[in-house]
């Protein structure tokens, strides 16, 4: 497999996986490959064979998410960025939260139409599961993940 049929794989899966739009995971693959670590826009736009027009918005989105980092150097003004070595760390642990939040949303729920209800049921489904989830995710495996 080449260069670009790797990011291309990377980019699919961040579509199918998170929604991203296919650039974006594109960018990200590219900044896990690239050498030098540090790529400007355009360096970028270069490597994933896309326009830099289309750069803005999809790296504004990665630095967001805390993925990406911005830098700039001294005398230069030309933006580089970067994959954040505890951005995929900071990113698994706001997807956990998010479903320890909704865990929360789903159990006002419950409250709101009563545990007897039929409908309640379906509220109860999805608890459990997220409970399930979270409860695996939360679980401390050999410290860690690095």
């Amino acid at each position: 497999m080449d260069e670009e049929a790797w990011i291309e794989q990377v980019s699919a899966f961040f579509a199918r996986q998170e929604g991203l739009p296919p650039i974006t995971g594109r960018i990200l693959g590219w900044l896990m490959i690239c050498q030098p670590a540090e790529q400007s826009a355009a360096d970028i736009a270069a490597g994933i064979k896309a326009s830099r027009a289309s750069m803005t918005a999809n790296i504004r989105s990665l630095t967001a998410t805390g993925l990406v980092r911005r830098y700039t150097r001294a005398g230069d003004r030309t933006a580089y960025y970067r994959l954040d070595d505890q951005g995929w760390e900071t990113a698994v642990r706001r997807r956990i939260e998010g479903m320890s939040a909704f865990e929360d949303v789903l159990h006002q729920g419950l409250d709101l139409v009563g545990p007897d209800a039929e409908r309640a049921s379906r509220l109860r489904a999805a608890q459990s599961v997220y409970h399930w989830v979270g409860s695996l995710l939360r679980q401390p495996e050999n410290g860690d993940p690095r």
